[in-house]
């Protein structure tokens, strides 16, 4: 995140609205709830979380118990067992 100065990124009304309350220190203003990303999407984690709770979910409908899960995919037997419940 680059540093911008208020005089160049404001119309001049706007800052002396904003000198009211702030004069000096730096601020962070978001970006717009519609405009954010949700957790995972640019990186791709939330698809493979996804892929992967649906495969655990496959397991588990086939036979495997909550004990082989967690071996195979390194979770805690809650974490299994929320993935399946969440699921079913």
């Amino acid at each position: 995140m680059r540093y911008k100065n208020g005089r160049e990124a404001l119309p001049p009304s706007l800052l002396k609205e904003i000198q009211k309350y702030i004069q000096g220190d730096l601020i962070y203003i978001p970006k717009a709830t519609e405009e954010r990303a949700r957790w995972g999407e640019k990186s791709g984690a939330r698809k493979e979380l996804a892929q992967r709770n649906a495969e655990i979910t496959l397991h588990y409908s086939k036979g495997w118990t909550v004990p082989e899960l967690v071996q195979k995919y390194h979770l805690s037997s809650e974490s299994i067992r929320k993935i399946v419940v969440k699921t079913w």
